[in-house]
């Protein structure tokens, strides 16, 4: 059992580090709204501390899962950043979903303290790191993963690493790209059963056992025929996920040429007022289109 800090009480860091504390891990952790952090040690029975150094002191290993590049720049430097509180020889593990740049900026400054550095962002969603079901990809050296690797069994369905720094980001990069084509064409499917007056569980039943079947029609087809996007992952995360996606394709020149498309259709979403809606919402942009 390992003295682990998580840094980050929100939907997915909270549950997360609850399957560490059931794992028999000492956990301690932190989140900048410090009453979150204060409910979980209450639920959990770990302890909770006031900054992100504070949390990392003592720990053997420190993890993370803020919101976007600047919030883990945020717990990770500075004078009460978690790298400030770690010692030589830790190992930092970021479950983040951030740009390949700043990840490889933060291993680089967690290297010069002789801190080690896995980027591991997760996929599965609120579910799955509720139900301890995440797919988690991994970039960093053989060694550190493989300290990681049992760890992260505790809220792991499946667990890889993919290649050195960054490969994990560079990985749920390609994992976002394929989850906005696959909504969008579910989302143009499912809008034109209804349309033709098909009923749409129906044709879902027939074709998802098919080559058209994913995740992703399985899991939303019914709240999306019903109209129902509270729930789920939000549109704003998506588009901040989207525009990684995009920077890091134009910065190597690869075409992303539907991705770019999609997240426009993702901007008309939030216009509607669906920032916070299940990204299958895409459907309820068509369905705008189609009744004019």
């Amino acid at each position: 059992m390992a003295r682990i800090a998580f840094l980050g009480m929100g939907v997915m860091g909270a549950p997360m580090a609850g399957h560490l504390a059931a794992a028999g891990h000492e956990v301690r952790v932190y989140n900048r709204t410090a009453t979150k952090a204060e409910a979980w040690a209450g639920k959990h029975g770990g302890s909770h501390a006031s900054t992100p150094r504070a949390a990392a002191e003592g720990c053997e290993i420190v993890m993370a899962c803020v919101g976007n590049d600047d919030d883990l720049r945020g717990v990770c430097l500075g004078e009460d950043g978690a790298f400030a509180g770690m010692g030589e020889g830790t190992l930092f593990v970021d479950h983040t979903t951030v740009s390949a740049g700043v990840t490889r900026e933060l291993a680089e400054a967690a290297g010069a303290r002789g801190i080690a550095y896995v980027d591991a962002p997760v996929s599965g969603g609120q579910a799955g790191a509720e139900n301890g079901q995440l797919v988690i990809m991994c970039g960093g050296a053989q060694a550190d993963y493989d300290r990681a690797e049992p760890v992260m069994d505790a809220y792991a369905k499946l667990a890889r690493r993919m290649g050195e720094v960054g490969a994990g980001q560079l990985t749920k990069m390609v994992n976002q790209i394929c989850i906005a084509g696959l909504l969008q064409g579910l989302s143009e499917g499912m809008r034109f059963a209804q349309m033709a007056g098909l009923d749409g569980e129906a044709v879902v039943d027939v074709i998802q056992g098919g080559a058209a079947g994913s995740w992703q029609m399985v899991n939303r087809h019914k709240t999306m025929l019903a109209g129902e996007y509270d729930h789920g992952f939000a549109v704003n995360w998506m588009r901040k996920d989207l525009g990684i996606c995009l920077a890091e394709a134009e910065a190597m020149g690869a075409p992303l040429p539907a991705t770019a498309l999609i997240d426009q259709f993702y901007k008309d979403v939030q216009s509607m007022g669906g920032g916070r809606w299940d990204t299958s919402a895409l459907m309820a942009r068509l369905e705008k289109l189609s009744e004019g």
